[in-house]
């Protein structure tokens, strides 16, 4: 018979885990598959998935409108988590969210440029201008003098519109 004193270096390898932890793992690993559950197609493509967990984020999509089926069937999704390295998965993900950050930023700066040419005028066109000096300067004043009027008279916003989307073509990230 052995002594639990005979091999000192398995109590090392041994880390006690409480019960709360593992469930906050788990719940972790379930919301990683939700994650990959809402992503659309081509991004889903970009993931590095084994076929195993596409097969069943594939029957998840299928099961979109039975929400007591779906919540089950995102607990297995978190089963199947446990047992992979979910590193790559994470970093995949990582990467989405910060081209959407980028892109949502890039956005609200187009939205910026926009009302300050529209409330600005010929100052805010100049401004504009000295930092992209590509953009045609007649263009952005006739824009922004329409978007006013249109504004002021409660028209539809068909210049403001306009303006953005000019904006949004040449000020790309």
């Amino acid at each position: 018979m052995r002594h639990h004193d005979e091999h000192p270096e398995h109590d090392d390898e041994i880390e006690w885990v409480s019960k709360s932890e593992m469930k906050r793992e788990s719940h972790a690993l379930q919301q990683l598959g939700e994650s990959l559950v809402r992503l659309k197609p081509s991004e889903l493509a970009k993931v590095p998935l084994d076929e195993e967990l596409q097969d069943a984020i594939a029957l998840a999509h299928k099961l979109g409108n039975k929400r007591e089926a779906l919540r089950r069937h995102l607990q297995f999704i978190g089963k199947l988590m446990r047992s992979r390295d979910v590193s790559a998965i994470q970093e995949a993900l990582a990467a989405f969210d910060h081209k959407s950050a980028v892109a949502n930023a890039h956005f609200h700066k187009l939205e910026l440029w926009r009302d300050r040419l529209i409330k600005e005028g010929d100052k805010g066109v100049d401004a504009l201008l000295a930092e992209y000096r590509e953009l045609d300067r007649q263009k952005l004043r006739q824009l922004a003098r329409q978007s006013r009027k249109e504004l002021a008279a409660n028209l539809p916003p068909k210049a403001y519109r306009e303006l953005f989307q000019y904006l949004k073509q040449h000020l790309e990230p």
